[in-house]
């Protein structure tokens, strides 16, 4: 069996990779959700557009209200097994279920009896992917208390679920030639589903939780979000990781329309997305390495700024510029990969602010906050955009106007840009440096020590 120390002694290589492996899984299910669902629910099953698009909505306003709970609950579980693994072997099977029956729904269903069918599988596999994944993001921050070894933690982490999001780009090809799409994607959601439960069951049987953490959950799940709120580390981190975020989800959103109606090369989308997300994923070594040598907030900084200035060539680069485009995607990838080990690192060192203060843990709530924070900025990424190009004129599948193209350039360069910039700006007060931390986790664990 693998357990995690409390001390700074390097965590053993194995205990990261069976915590890691299931966002293998979810990378998968995540992304092929986001980009399939929408086309197999209207293309295939024959849904209307406008019932899948309320179905999705109100599986992401039910996420506001899980997440939060969801954290909380897991913050206060006490059971003989932790309080993180419970909810793996709990929520592994549901979640798989429900992934493979929003992709095969019986064939008798028909009217008004499929639409509702598909709106409960997806409130149920969002349900599910709550109760696995919040448990999960806390227990990546409890694995150890080292300063270097949390960015090999989420380094990890980043790397499966990275993994898992490149495997749906083969998939949607294969799916691409299939004569009956209805077969063909319930035998990739049915792999996916069984391979997804059975890595979530794998590491909830086999990674162990800190037993002195147990029971010291927030008392209440308003007063544990008062707390986030007043630790002025947390409050400052949010706010960059929410710009982050929004950066990225307007860059995501405007893409398709970039390539599109800027580049001139619709199918040139798969290509840049291909060569970010190895880039991205590739990178993640390098960023562990550096983290043991150099300060996590640095880095961070570099990186924002590195991003920024890269995507700004967005604003002037355009037809005939693939080449160059693809070098911004690897350049993109690269420092963002950097950003998804450090900032989830960070956020780690921050809950052990706020234990050092409270005595309490309550990694579920502090990571619900940062999911809901995510889920906002994508929102909001969507709304702006389409602001945008409504306020440009934009007309589909036309020719579009300079002020068109300029709105879409602001959607995949200007919004990101900006937000990048004021998150660096935001980003300079931050103060949890290493010494500080290294003074905090001496403190609690001598707490653990008096009490032991």
């Amino acid at each position: 069996m693998f357990r995690p120390a409390r001390s700074e002694a390097e965590l053993p290589l194995a205990t990261i990779l069976l915590y890691a492996a299931p966002m293998c899984g979810v990378g998968f299910m995540f992304l092929f959700v986001s980009t399939y669902l929408m086309k197999f629910a209207t293309d295939v099953l024959l849904i209307a557009p406008a019932t899948m698009g309320a179905i999705l909505a109100a599986s992401r306003l039910w996420d506001a209200i899980s997440d939060p709970l969801a954290g909380y609950l897991s913050d206060r579980t006490h059971t003989r097994l932790g309080r993180r693994r419970p909810w793996f072997l709990a929520g592994a099977l549901p979640l798989g279920l429900a992934f493979a029956l929003i992709f095969g729904p019986p064939r008798s269903l028909d009217g008004s009896n499929l639409p509702l069918f598909i709106g409960a599988a997806v409130l149920l596999f969002y349900t599910g992917l709550t109760v696995v994944t919040m448990p999960h993001d806390s227990l990546g921050a409890e694995l150890s208390s080292s300063y270097a070894d949390r960015n090999r933690i989420f380094g990890w982490r980043r790397i499966f679920f990275g993994i898992g999001s490149l495997t749906v780009f083969a998939a949607l090809s294969w799916l691409a030639g299939r004569e009956d799409p209805r077969e063909a994607v319930l035998l990739v959601a049915g792999a996916a589903a069984g391979v997804t439960s059975l890595l979530f069951l794998m590491t909830g049987s086999v990674v162990r939780e800190r037993p002195e953490n147990l029971g010291r959950g927030g008392r209440s799940l308003l007063g544990s979000l008062a707390d986030v709120a007043r630790n002025p580390h947390a409050r400052i981190l949010t706010l960059v990781f929410f710009l982050q975020q929004l950066a990225v989800g307007s860059l995501v959103t405007s893409m398709a329309y970039y390539t599109h109606y800027v580049v001139g090369d619709a199918e040139a989308l798969g290509l840049l997305l291909g060569v970010f997300f190895v880039a991205s994923i590739a990178s993640v070594p390098v960023w562990i390495v550096l983290g043991r040598r150099f300060e996590k907030k640095p880095l961070a900084l570099a990186a924002m700024c590195a991003i920024g200035a890269v995507l700004s060539s967005l604003l002037v680069l355009g037809e005939g510029d693939l080449a160059a485009l693809l070098v911004v995607a690897a350049l993109g990838g690269a420092a963002g990969g950097c950003l998804d080990v450090i900032l989830p690192s960070m956020q780690a060192d921050v809950i052990d602010y706020d234990e050092y203060h409270t005595r309490e843990r309550k990694e579920g709530v502090y990571f619900s906050v940062w999911a809901l924070a995510a889920k906002s900025a994508g929102a909001l990424a969507g709304a702006l955009l389409g602001v945008l190009l409504a306020g440009a004129g934009f007309l589909p599948n036309a020719e579009q106007s300079a002020e068109a193209r300029f709105a879409i350039r602001l959607g995949v360069a200007g919004v990101p840009v900006a937000c990048y910039a004021l998150g660096t700006l935001v980003f300079l007060a931050f103060r949890l440096d290493r010494r500080a931390h290294a003074q905090i986790a001496e403190e609690l664990l001598a707490r653990v020590r008096r009490d032991s």
